[in-house]
């Protein structure tokens, strides 16, 4: 909705308001007027009501106002008498309407000092509940977000199994943009498996003051800007959805707004120099390790090493046999029964499971092995007697293609060798050519809600002929530390400030083999209570806290110990 339209609406929603409850302002002892007036007749609404005049401010924080809408509906009901369970009913159905009939009653009277309590346990119960979903939307939606890391695009920095806690705050918080939507829940109500919005209304964006901008290197949580999924890991035709409620994705920012990167043999350069990582980073690639004899795994996870696959060769394999051995496969050789082989991760297949199938299964031992390590895990499996050589993947062959950042042919930029590419700034103007427009097209019609035209000797925007363009706004390169396993900005580009949600601040628990069932999960103690970003080894607080939280519970107890005596 554009700003007109929000004016009508909430000039309309006036209206409504002051023909619905004029006359019991009066029936309180104000003034008919007093209900006309924007905001001031919400303050003195609550006088009515008798509710404090704060609530006013929840009135306009979208998604709580949602909830606050229908309490206040029943709560000037029962200010002047409407106490039933058809009442309270009646007014939230009809959306507030029902005061209506209360309004142009013969001779409403106002029950100055009736009692705020719920006169049922079952009343007090949901108002508690109400309130503590009002509370818990506001520290979700402006202070802290809990999140959960799904895939593995930031291992080993971030895990998957990490459970965070998303600072709102240090970048500015983002007010919701979508005004009718289930609270508490992203785009998708649990169990009900429906979306949790409507597309419309849709609010300004607006985001609050920060504390800090983005700096380079940190690692943020953004609305993935390219979403075409209607819920996480199901593919699906693309699916359109609000800014705030696209899906969110946590990587690493490798470039912030006026920055030039280019990526050399996988390494990423920022203005021309090689980006050095904070202490904590740990960037993965993808290197080939090569043995004569076979490379064992068995021998490389006795000495640690974990991210790579396993081949097996199956001689009896059945289409029943093979249906139970799905979820440790990742991929399979061969479609007849006398060559058929699976690809599992390093757990490979279960022995238990092998047996009670009775199949035929050999490992096949590989003179090259592909493992994805990080830059110190190389050189230590180098050193290792039985490898003979270790080398890193690099693609070298640049190609025109359309599977990376711009998509379009002639670019024929890859993962390792990208750029250099200019990250727009807000206010910095561009020269437009034939040749760079794929480069800025996305950005131009979506992001800044232009129309673009391209003729076949002209650029026009907004139907104007145009060889430059100032961005409206600042944009951000994101990218995973599993370098060649990630989904990142070398596949769809840049991502807006206002697609920006927060900053990972905090590690509150961790589980290990999150996504294999509850049975294979262990927990990451290490990890528990442990910052993201920080100098030096990571350190987990849980210890500290469970100390406090002993001592906490012995004062509580003798507080109440000495009360009794």
């Amino acid at each position: 909705m554009t700003l007109t339209q929000w004016i009508l609406f909430t000039l309309a929603l006036q209206i409504v308001h002051f023909l619905g409850t004029w006359k019991l302002y009066k029936a309180a002892g104000y003034q008919a007027w007093q209900a006309a007036i924007p905001v001031y007749n919400a303050v003195i609404l609550m006088k009515i009501i008798n509710r404090p005049v704060w609530w006013v401010i929840l009135l306009f924080i979208p998604t709580i106002n949602l909830i606050l809408f229908g309490v206040i509906w029943v709560e000037i009901l029962r200010s002047f008498g409407k106490n039933s369970a058809k009442d309270t009913l009646l007014g939230l159905v009809t959306f507030g309407l029902y005061i209506y009939d209360l309004n142009y009653s013969d001779n409403p009277k106002h029950i100055s000092d009736r009692s705020l309590r719920p006169k049922t346990g079952f009343g007090e119960t949901v108002s508690s509940i109400l309130f503590a979903i009002v509370a818990a939307t506001i520290v979700h939606n402006y202070i802290m977000q809990p999140y959960i890391i799904p895939t593995g695009s930031l291992e080993k920095s971030l895990l998957i199994g990490d459970f965070l806690f998303v600072s709102k705050f240090h970048y500015g918080a983002r007010a919701p943009m979508t005004a009718v939507s289930v609270p508490m829940v992203h785009d998708t109500i649990p169990v009900l498996k429906t979306k949790s919005y409507l597309k419309k209304p849709q609010l300004p964006y607006f985001r609050f003051p920060a504390l800090q901008k983005i700096k380079r290197n940190e690692i943020v949580v953004f609305s993935w800007p390219a979403d075409t999924v209607r819920q996480f890991f199901v593919r699906e035709k693309r699916v359109d959805k609000p800014i705030d409620k696209k899906s969110n994705y946590v990587k690493r920012c490798v470039g912030i707004p006026g920055d030039t990167l280019e990526i050399i043999d996988g390494f990423v350069h920022t203005n021309g120099i090689k980006n050095v990582l904070p202490e904590r980073a740990e960037v993965q690639y993808t290197f080939n390790a090569y043995a004569k004899k076979g490379v064992s795994s068995r021998k490389l996870l006795a000495e640690g090493f974990e991210d790579f696959n396993r081949t097996y060769k199956i001689e009896n394999i059945t289409e029943s046999s093979y249906q139970q051995l799905i979820p440790y496969i990742v991929g399979r050789k061969g479609n007849t029964i006398e060559n058929f082989s699976v690809i599992t991760e390093s757990r490979g297949l279960p022995t238990d499971l092998i047996r009670s199938l009775g199949l035929r299964v050999s490992e096949t031992l590989e003179a090259n092995k592909q493992l994805t390590l990080t830059l110190k895990e190389a050189a230590v499996l180098k050193k290792i007697s039985w490898i003979d050589s270790v080398k890193q993947r690099i693609n070298s062959v640049k190609v025109p293609n359309e599977s990376f950042f711009p998509n379009k042919i002639p670019y024929d930029w890859n993962e390792d060798n990208f750029g250099p590419l200019l990250i727009p700034q807000k206010g910095t103007t561009v020269d437009l050519t034939r040749k760079n427009l794929p480069l800025y097209k996305k950005i131009i019609q979506e992001y800044e809600g232009n129309e673009l035209e391209v003729t076949p000797t002209e650029i026009k925007i907004n139907g104007k002929i145009a060889s430059q363009y100032t961005f409206k706004k600042d944009y951000y390169w994101m990218m995973g530390d599993n370098r060649h396993k990630s989904e990142d900005s070398r596949f769809w580009g840049f991502v807006p400030d206002d697609h920006i949600v927060g900053k990972p601040v905090f590690i509150w628990f961790s589980i290990k083999g999150i996504n294999d069932g509850i049975k294979n999960w262990s927990v990451r103690w290490d990890r528990v209570f442990t910052t993201v970003d920080g100098p030096g080894e990571r350190r987990s607080y849980f210890p500290y806290f469970l100390v406090f939280f002993v001592l906490w519970q012995g004062y509580v107890f003798y507080r109440k110990f000495k009360a009794k005596a």
